[in-house]
Order: C-alpha cells, then sequence, then structure tokens
C-alpha cells in the first residue's frame, strides 16, 4: 500500500496542471499545490477511497479563493496583465501541458470568466470532468454547475480567437522572427506580422514595458528592435519552448528578463506577448 507521500506525489502533475489553468500563474499553482499538500498531510490517508478526487477538490477551491484576491490586486495592476509564461519541454506530461488549452492566448481569454466559471470550464473543458463530478469539488448542485459551464463557454466562445497550432510553421516563423529581431531589420520583421497585429507587454510597472497595447506592423516591428537594441548587457536570445509552442526568451546570467509568445493566424504572427516582470518569469528559471 502506498504512503500519503507516494498517492500525494502520483497525482502532483494533476494538481499543478490545474492550479495553473486556474490561475494563469506558476509562482501561485505552485503555492496553492504546497497547501494541498499541507493539508493533504493532515488527515487519514487511509481513509481516503478517492484520492485523486479529494486533492482535486482541494486543490480548485484552493486557487479559486486565491483568484478572488488576485483579482483586487489586478484592479490597481500598472499596464496590461499577462499569463506567466511556463517552460515546457517536449516530454512534459500531457496533463500537464497540452497546447491547445495551456498556450497564453487561452489563459488570457479565462481572465474574463470569474473564478467559479473559470473552475467548471477548466475542469470540465481541460480535464473531462463531468458535471456531477465539478458539483462534488465545487460544493453546488449540478444544476447551478450547468449553468455556470453554459455561461462560461459562451464568453469563451465569444473572445477566443483561433490561432495556428502546426508545429513546423510556429517553429519557421519563430525563427524568422527572432532572426529578424537580431539583425534589426524593421522591414524583415514586418514581413512575418499579420496587417492586424497586436502588441501586449507586461512589466508590471517594475521595466520600461508599454503600458498600452501596440498596433500594425510598423510600430510592432520598431518596437522589437528598439527592444533588442536596449537589451541588458551580456543577454542572449534563445528559442524555447513556453507553453506547449516555441517562444524566446531573453537571458541574461542571473536568469530569464524576457519571454515573448508569437500566436500566428494564416502562418503570420497576429499577436504577441511579452511579460518582462521579473515576479512573473519564475516558471523559465531553468531555462538555460
Amino acid at each position: 500500500m502506498m504512503d500519503e507521500v507516494d498517492r500525494f506525489t502520483e497525482h502532483r502533475g494533476l494538481l499543478y496542471a490545474v492550479a495553473y489553468r486556474l490561475l494563469g500563474s506558476v509562482a501561485d499553482a505552485q503555492d496553492v499545490v504546497q497547501d494541498a499538500w499541507l493539508r493533504w498531510s493532515r488527515v487519514d490517508a487511509d481513509s481516503v477511497d478517492d484520492a485523486e478526487g479529494y486533492l482535486v477538490r482541494v486543490t480548485t477551491r484552493l486557487a479559486i479563493d486565491r483568484l478572488r484576491s488576485a483579482a483586487v490586486r489586478r484592479e490597481s495592476y500598472v499596464g496590461p496583465w499577462l499569463p506567466e509564461p511556463m517552460l515546457t519541454t517536449p516530454d512534459t506530461a500531457d496533463h500537464v501541458v497540452r497546447a491547445d488549452d495551456v498556450s497564453t492566448a487561452v489563459l488570457l481569454v479565462l481572465e474574463a470568466l470569474s473564478p467559479t466559471e473559470r473552475a467548471v470550464f477548466v475542469l470540465n473543458e481541460a480535464f473531462g470532468y463531468s458535471y456531477t463530478d465539478i458539483a462534488g469539488i465545487l460544493g453546488r448542485q449540478v444544476a447551478d454547475v450547468r449553468q455556470l459551464a453554459h455561461r462560461a463557454r459562451k464568453a469563451v466562445a465569444a473572445r477566443r480567437r483561433r490561432y495556428d497550432t502546426d508545429r513546423t510553421t510556429q517553429r519557421e516563423v519563430t525563427e524568422r522572427f527572432l532572426a529578424a529581431c537580431l539583425d534589426g531589420d524593421v522591414e524583415t520583421l514586418m514581413a512575418v506580422l499579420a496587417p492586424d497585429v497586436t502588441l501586449l507587454s507586461d512589466g508590471g510597472g517594475l521595466t520600461g514595458a508599454p503600458r498600452k497595447p501596440i498596433y500594425g506592423p510598423l510600430y510592432v516591428a520598431r518596437a522589437f528592435v528598439v527592444l533588442y537594441e536596449r537589451r541588458p548587457a551580456g543577454t542572449q536570445l534563445k528559442l524555447a519552448e513556453l507553453n506547449g509552442a516555441p517562444g524566446i526568451v531573453i537571458q541574461s546570467d542571473d536568469g530569464p528578463v524576457l519571454a515573448i509568445t508569437l500566436h500566428l493566424v494564416d502562418g503570420a504572427v497576429q499577436a504577441l506577448q511579452v511579460v518582462s516582470n521579473p515576479a512573473k518569469l519564475t516558471g523559465l528559471s531553468h531555462s538555460a
């Protein structure tokens, strides 16, 4: 029979996957999983028949509480708020990262949902839990969960943009974008950008990141040329696997200083998300 540590470890990846999708934050997801472990360590594990159900319930409720407090903090956040990028690898477990439901674009769309709607949507859409299961996790009636799911799907459908997911195309365009940045070539950068490209930068007021979106190929290309020219001395631009897709990380000897995720439509970059807030780069700390 497995002891309490083994039983928790068996489900730890799943718990992190749930928490990250709910919170959009690597650090917060890690904290929630740690809190779930503390609660698990205080119960008689042998008396719990369904360890996964118990742990997912605890993790989800902890994440909802944290989401509610985060919503208050974000009201005073400086500039655009973006999800924290997460470094992934091809051998990362499927339940931890799937490109379609853990991309930063999808996580940003989920910000439009209430904490409970987000929990229902994530548990049902990403992990396949039934409405009955979710009702037990949240302590709600099944009818309430169905209504929450309907509202959440409607809100997501209204905001979600379908981006290219072909890995070969994603990598080729990312490599062309990176090469153009390194050359400081505005025209070459513009060639990979869609006519309606949008750049969002999240520095949290702690870096020189633009505090408003930038629109259009010319202005976005110029912004990246300036960004590269003003990068800290001794840094390097590297391709990296971010949230299940190719991305770019600017790395210094002390760690990552910036992460870029690109979202494509018909082979052109339609949306760019740049995170330079140091507190949001913890998920890239082992990128070297």
